[in-house]
């Protein structure tokens, strides 16, 4: 294929990000004062008393001892998600070693700063520690901040993977803009079951057809190894994020954890910390890579591949901690002109390796470039400009090489090019009306189902709609409405409880939907659902005026979401509560009781670590 010309930058791509940088111009002017103050004060191990810089290295090998003491050589400082229990991360055991390694045979030295929690929502779904879950992203973000706080590093990895993980880990980092940081990615487990066919199992199971076995062996041949689950939800989302912001290797995403090539991106990885750090001979800090048009390449990402809704929350936390403010208008935006270019479960069949073979992040960066569509003049930790990730890396006689992507996709199946995409847009709309604001992922919604208009059915928790289910009371048209799930009610647990019973019932034909003020994630399948509603019940917001029989209308089309109702009537009905006692303890949920009432609105990130502007 004889390549084309690359395209200017395309207006609204030019327009939402001046728009962002106007909006946040205050905003960031602080952060990176504050950025360049910590920069100025340098190396702060050459400002330690001999009793503080003792600790540092006291139980330091001897010859990291040394050079840590004459404050000769850069120190990384590792802050790792490890567990053995989560597959993603359990690779990440033998990770420090590997970069002590790499780091002491590039003139360096590299000590693990600190641990932070990873949670797994595929193993709490449905269960009380869904509760903690958006909200372990503050806590990782303040786990990371600790790890850092010691100030003896000249440079950091960071080691996630997860939902919540990479955003807490960013948040956090992003405290420490002054220092030169990279993310280090462990890879997705091989292919399994495929998943639609898991997909299929459990609708079998939520109609009573196959039993508990049946549903266990598909769940084990799908979730079967070390890596990440190979459908494109929130982990595998991040991998897009941190890839094409710049944050981390090109190509790294999707290289599985035992494939060699994988050991030999951490290597390097390693080596150009140091080289970002004040002594290296490329300095750059995460302040000059994380701005506006990094995020606005984040949101054009997620679009181009169908990406988790969670991040409609996460990338906004994230650039909050950045000095940056994006709303939902802007994803909105943004999807009016960014084209979908891949079709990854569960906006398809396929996985994220059969992504990667295709072509994979190199085909799309290098596409959504020459479209336009993708600012290219960006810092990265590869170097300046996004052109770098439109190469691939790969072994050459056992060294790490880099190669020009693929021409073009391997399977028009899965992964096309800008001009030839599955969907002129990107499916992610903003649903607003005399509800609030929400947002709804249509890319997996077939269009015939973007549009329904139906009774109500108002339950305050998923398992009253199971029941129903079960009771046979759901054999019709209705839009299910669960509320109370939002940041303070709750924690916003997500409701893939839901998925199977619905999908159920829209294969019968029902015309059916979802609205709450809740998540469903990057696992939102072809049910229609408007989530993230807000105002959320809990903070007033019209959904909890809402009664069983209201006529709701959903249309992604024209990014309505409505009760048929007066302006008058709606106000004057009272506000339905919930009794949320037995959210507020047990598991942990206690602890969090602070989070609860201190959370930002979902278009403002769910977060309690920043104050809304």
């Amino acid at each position: 294929m004889t390549p084309t010309a690359r395209s200017p930058l395309h207006p609204r791509i030019a327009e939402v990000t001046e728009r962002i940088r106007a909006r946040s111009q205050e905003l960031r002017q602080a952060y990176l004062d504050t950025v360049a103050h910590w920069q100025r004060q340098g190396t702060q191990r050459e400002h330690m008393s001999c009793a503080n810089l003792a600790h540092t290295f006291a139980a330091s090998p001897a010859d990291d001892k040394l050079a840590i003491k004459a404050l000769r050589a850069p120190n990384i400082g590792i802050v790792t998600a490890y567990n053995d229990m989560l597959s993603a991360h359990q690779p990440y055991a033998s990770y420090p070693e590997q970069i002590k390694a790499a780091a002491r045979a590039a003139g360096g030295v590299a000590q693990v700063a600190g641990g932070v929690p990873a949670m797994c929502d595929g193993i709490t779904q449905g269960n009380e520690g869904m509760e903690l879950s958006l909200f372990s992203r503050d806590v990782i973000a303040m786990a990371t901040a600790v790890a850092l706080s010691h100030q003896t590093f000249d440079a950091a990895l960071c080691l996630g993977i997860c939902d919540k993980i990479v955003p807490g880990l960013l948040i956090g980092a992003l405290q420490f803009g002054h220092l030169p940081v990279v993310f280090v990615p462990a890879g997705p487990m091989r292919s399994g079951l495929a998943n639609d066919r898991k997909a299929k199992v459990r609708q079998d199971y939520a109609q009573g057809k196959v039993n508990r076995a049946a549903l266990l062996e598909a769940e084990s041949a799908s979730y079967h190894s070390a890596g990440t689950c190979t459908f494109y939800g929130t982990a595998n989302s991040n991998q897009m994020l941190m890839e094409i912001m710049g944050l981390q290797l090109p190509g790294s995403a999707f290289v599985p954890p035992d494939d060699p090539l994988r050991a030999a991106l951490t290597d390097e990885a390693t080596r150009r910390a140091l080289a970002m750090s004040a002594q290296g001979t490329e300095p750059t800090v995460l302040a000059q890579i994380v701005d506006e048009r990094a995020i606005v390449n984040g949101i054009v990402g997620l679009l181009a591949t169908g990406g988790s809704t969670n991040h409609t929350l996460h990338l906004v936390a994230m650039a909050r901690a950045a000095g940056l403010r994006i709303d939902w208008t802007d994803f909105a935006e943004l999807s009016e002109v960014v084209p979908l270019m891949t079709r990854i479960y569960p906006n398809g069949t396929a996985d994220v390796n059969h992504f990667h073979a295709a072509g994979g992040m190199g085909f799309l960066i290098r596409e959504l470039l020459d479209a336009g569509l993708l600012h290219p003049d960006v810092a990265t930790v590869a170097g300046p400009g996004l052109a770098h990730y439109t190469r691939e890396p790969w072994l050459q006689d056992g060294r790490l090489a880099w190669r020009d992507a693929p021409a073009d996709s391997g399977d028009l199946a899965v992964l096309r090019p800008a001009r030839e995409p599955f969907s002129a847009d990107g499916g992610l709309k903003l649903l607003q009306g005399n509800l609030g604001r929400s947002v709804i992922k249509v890319s997996a919604v077939k269009p015939e189902h973007r549009h329904v208009r139906a009774p109500a059915v108002v339950v305050d928790d998923p398992a009253e709609l199971i029941a129903q289910f079960k009771a046979g009371q759901l054999e019709r048209d209705f839009v299910a409405v669960l509320r109370h799930q939002g940041p303070q009610a709750n924690g916003m647990p997500e409701l893939h409880t839901l998925t199977p019973v619905l999908g159920v019932l829209q294969d019968r034909g029902f015309h059916v939907a979802l609205v709450t003020d809740g998540r469903m994630s990057g696992a939102s399948g072809k049910v229609p659902a408007a989530i993230h509603l807000s105002p959320e019940a809990l903070a007033g917001g019209a959904i909890a005026r809402l009664r069983s029989g209201d006529i709701i209308e959903l249309d992604a089309h024209a990014g309505r979401l409505v009760v048929e109702l007066s302006d008058d009537e709606l106000a004057a009905r009272p506000l339905e509560t919930a009794d949320l006692s037995a959210h507020q303890r047990g598991c942990g949920r206690e602890l969090f009781a602070t989070f609860r009432r201190q959370a930002s609105r979902a278009e403002a990130g769910g977060s309690a670590l920043f104050p809304e502007i």
